[in-house]
């Protein structure tokens, strides 16, 4: 991963309090971090710039923050640019919308600066890695491409998620074992486990939505967590 300070940022709110914490936070763990306060700045700037990472309001005025994701994930140039939603605490269906779009994740408002910060780190993580340096794993119909990033499953590439590739991956390779939401929380995310395992739950219910018949490789444990299930067993 780049040094922090070679990390660009772009944080983009309406509301000025809310650029000034977000902004502070950042700053703090030494990001160089630029605003937008309306969605024509920011798509302009993220077009011009290519920040590292984009923390993105999604009620904003002009063009929204859903308008964005859209935009962005569907230029070659943008496409891969990590997106970190922010949204009100009652906006499940534009969270789900923001998702199916593209974008990594999202924290509710009001937030934890504590919470915010390891959601970059992880996302900003997930960017680059590759999972445990191997660059094939493959369980049940699944074959995982860790280099080019990339899930394949009958001879078809998956459209999903650096997130979503990622808990596919961890699934892969673990197969028939039992993967608890604390446990996935620590190993996609870098997440502490007190923290919501909702995130486990949302992502792998939008994950399950584009595997097609796949999706039946995926159990849910209950009460516990998931578990990926060989084509063997």
């Amino acid at each position: 991963m780049p040094r922090k300070n070679d990390i660009r940022i772009l944080v983009v709110d309406d509301e000025p309090d809310v650029l000034e914490l977000v902004v502070f936070h950042l700053e703090k763990q030494q990001y160089k971090v630029a605003v937008a306060d309306t969605g024509d700045k920011a798509l302009k700037m993220a077009r011009e710039n290519l920040p590292s990472m984009l923390i993105l309001d999604l009620m904003l005025p002009g063009i929204n923050g859903l308008e964005i994701c859209r935009l962005l994930k569907r230029d070659s140039k943008t496409r891969n640019i990590p997106i970190l939603m922010l949204t009100a605490r009652a906006a499940e269906e534009d969270r789900v919308k923001g998702l199916e779009l593209g974008a990594h994740d999202y924290v509710t408002k009001p937030f934890s600066p504590r919470e915010l910060v390891l959601r970059v780190k992880n996302l900003l993580r997930l960017s680059e890695d590759s999972p445990n340096g191997v660059q094939f794993i493959e369980a049940g119909p699944f074959k995982m491409d860790t280099v080019r990033h990339q899930a394949i499953v009958d001879g078809q590439t998956l459209n999903i998620t650096a997130t979503e590739f990622k808990l596919l991956c961890l699934l892969a390779g673990r197969p028939g074992e039992v993967q608890t939401r604390e446990t996935l929380l620590r190993d996609v995310w870098g997440y502490e486990p007190t923290l919501d395992t909702r995130t486990v739950d949302t992502t792998m219910q939008r994950l399950r939505s584009k595997l097609g018949q796949a999706a039946g490789h995926l159990e849910t444990v209950r009460g516990v967590g998931y578990r990926l299930i060989d084509s063997n067993e």
